[in-house]
């Protein structure tokens, strides 16, 4: 029998009607209100095996979980879908401010946030352009912090030029590996 993953867990695709199959228990009261026990609770969770109180916390945490879902259910996708975006966005700038600054985990968060907004343009209501904003910004200060010479503290928003009695830092200019980061700059268009 094959199985169809959901968002509650592993679900059996098969004959619906045919009940349960061999060894598998059918769902009880408490789990089929919540949804069925992929969605309630993994499949050796017995409500019966627990104490009174332990069952009126699990019983008072499906009830939750189905509120839960009711509740998401009715907030439109386009919401959820910039929700999430605004995750990435959050997790490249993350990255980027950590010290060192990780590149190769920034580059990941600024890609699929790009992948999401380039495959969801205009779909994403209201917030979408607070996003494409959003993602140019970390695009930039990707560059910038890329391009600093080691040692040398960027202000995100106004680029600084070394001083002119600083010397030149070309060992990264000389070696491309040097900085230990990945040659691709998230924003390359080339990638599609």
């Amino acid at each position: 029998m094959s199985t169809l993953w959901t968002p509650g867990g592993e679900v059996p695709v098969g004959d619906r009607g045919a009940g349960p199959t061999p060894g598998e228990r059918a769902p009880t009261g408490t789990e089929a209100q919540a949804g069925g026990s992929a969605a309630a609770a993994p499949e050796d969770f017995d409500l019966d095996s627990l104490s009174p109180e332990e069952r009126e916390q699990a019983e008072q945490y499906i009830r939750e979980l189905a509120e839960s879902r009711e509740r998401l259910k009715s907030v439109p996708a386009s919401v959820v879908v910039a929700n999430h975006a605004m995750g990435l966005y959050e997790l490249a700038a993350l990255h980027l401010s950590s010290q060192p600054p990780n590149f190769a985990q920034a580059t990941v968060a600024i890609d699929a946030l790009g992948a999401l907004l380039e495959g969801m343009q205009g779909r994403l209501g209201e917030g979408e352009s607070t996003l494409r904003e959003g993602l140019s910004q970390l695009r930039m200060a990707f560059v910038q912090l890329k391009n600093r010479p080691p040692n040398e503290d960027v202000d995100l928003d106004t680029s600084q030029a070394p001083e002119a009695d600083e010397p030149a830092n070309d060992s990264a200019d000389s070696d491309p590996d040097a900085s230990g980061t990945p040659d691709h700059d998230p924003g390359d268009s080339d990638d599609a």
